[in-house]
Order: structure tokens, then sequence, then C-alpha cells
């Protein structure tokens, strides 16, 4: 399945009404799993609101991790890399004129051959690895730029996800835990969690809430206009299944969240 091609259509939508954009990272973290954890981790990981945090957006991709942590960080400042240039030029858009603006850099750019020439004391890279060939290479430029005390956030599918390998856009059927594990520590890293996400309860979630309207709208931009009523209608049922699935400690998973840091005397 090609999801590129309905990404780049949502993308076109929200830059054309940007009213839109943040109706839609509403939704995202209503309906997205994926977003839930991450948004908790970054929260339990830097409490302090105040604290001035170095963020860089790897792969931003709709940029929504960057505006969370612009939003409810009001001292941070991100920068945000994605081979996409008009998914972040559409977000620079959206807040131009706005206080993030000041606080909001970016660059386009392939991650495979680009290291940033500051530091940071959080790399998220959110769905980005199973897309890349020379993923080695990207996590050892993270950890050139990541600070002695800072981490390294990674969600990703892990090899129990059946989509994932026809999933045209990846290069890798999802991530093996013990392959991924031993990259990061190849590259210097140290991990402090490691855990899969979408069990047995957050595949069905993802099935019903992220599969089906997916290949809806592959087939017809007019699923656009009852997709709103789809989700109020089932979204009850979405939540309680997303509730289980982060409450419960799955023996495995479609997906892999993993927070690493850099080990001592490296």
């Amino acid at each position: 399945m090609k999801y590129d091609i309905v990404k780049d259509k949502i993308a076109f939508f929200i830059a054309l009404i940007p009213a839109l954009r943040k109706v839609f990272y509403k939704m995202l973290t209503c309906l997205i799993l994926r977003q839930q954890y991450v948004f908790r981790l970054i929260g339990d990981l830097f409490p302090n609101k105040n604290e001035k945090l170095k963020m860089y957006d790897a792969g931003g991709g709709y940029l929504q991790y960057t505006d969370y942590v612009l939003s409810n960080y009001s001292k941070s400042n991100v920068f945000a890399v994605d081979i996409k240039d008009n998914y972040i030029e559409d977000y620079y858009s959206y807040i131009r004129g706005s206080e993030k603006e000041s606080r909001f850099n970016h660059h386009c750019a392939d991650l495979q051959d680009f290291t940033p020439n500051q530091d940071f004391d959080l790399i998220i890279a959110i769905d980005i690895l199973e897309h890349i060939e020379n993923d080695r290479a990207v996590l050892k430029n993270f950890f050139k730029v990541l600070n002695p005390e800072g981490k390294l956030i990674i969600s990703t599918p892990s090899t129990f996800d059946e989509a994932a390998a026809f999933t045209e856009e990846h290069v890798r059927p999802g991530y093996d835990l013990a392959d991924l594990l031993e990259k990061l520590e190849t590259s210097g890293f140290t991990i402090d969690k490691a855990k899969y996400t979408y069990g047995k309860y957050g595949a069905y979630y993802w099935k019903l809430a992220m599969k089906t309207p997916l290949l809806m709208l592959q087939k017809s931009n007019a699923f656009f206009l009852i997709l709103p009523l789809f989700y109020l209608i089932t979204f009850p049922i979405f939540h309680i299944l997303m509730k289980i699935d982060q409450k419960m400690n799955n023996p495995i998973g479609n997906g892999l969240l993993v927070v690493a840091s850099k080990r001592r005397g490296k």
C-alpha cells in the first residue's frame, strides 16, 4: 500500500486551508496511538515546562510533534528536518507571525547524509527509520548531536506488523527488537526503555481506526466528507482500545518504542 499518496492529500488540504491544521492536530492527538505514547514520554522525560528544551524533529512529517513542544514548552527551540520540503514550508507558513516562529528552524535533507551543526536535549525519530536504507548512519548522526544528558525517542513498526511488509515506502518490514537495540548500542547509545506497542488491543484499534479509513481515502477524496461522522460514531471504541494498549505490558506488538541516551564515557 502507498501511504504517501494519502499523506500528500492530507498535506495539500491543511496547507490550502491553514485553519484545518489546528483541527487536524487535535484529531491526530485523539486518534493516533503512537502519538499518545510519544507525547506522554516527552512529558515524563521533561516534566519542567519552563525548561529551555532543544529538540530535533528528525523526519518531521506534518510537524505535529514540533508543534506540541513549541506549544507546551514556552522556552523551547525546535529544529525540524524532512526530505519533503513542502511539508516543512507549509508548517512554517502556518506559524509565521506567531511567537513560535522565532523558536523554530528547519532544513530539507536526507537524514543519512545530514548532521545538524548544533546539539539537542531531545531527538525524536517517529516512524522514520523503516524508510531509511542506511539506518546505522542515521543513528550515528543522532549520536553526534545528542547532549550528554539528552534522550532519543524512536517509534517504528516491529516485524510483527504484517502490514509494514506491504507498505511500499518501507525499505524493511519493521524491526526486530534485538536488531534495533544492537544498532543503537553499536552507535554508542545505552537503552533506557524498550517496549512493544500496538499489542492485541492496539492492533484492533489500528485496523478499525486507521487502516479502513486510509484504504477508503486512497480510493476517493469523497471519503473526506464522511470521515468526521465515521470517527464521531466509532471514537468511544477506539479510545478504550488505545487506553488498554497503553496500560498493558505487551509481550509482542506491531510497534516498538525505544528511549536511548548516550553511553557514559562516549
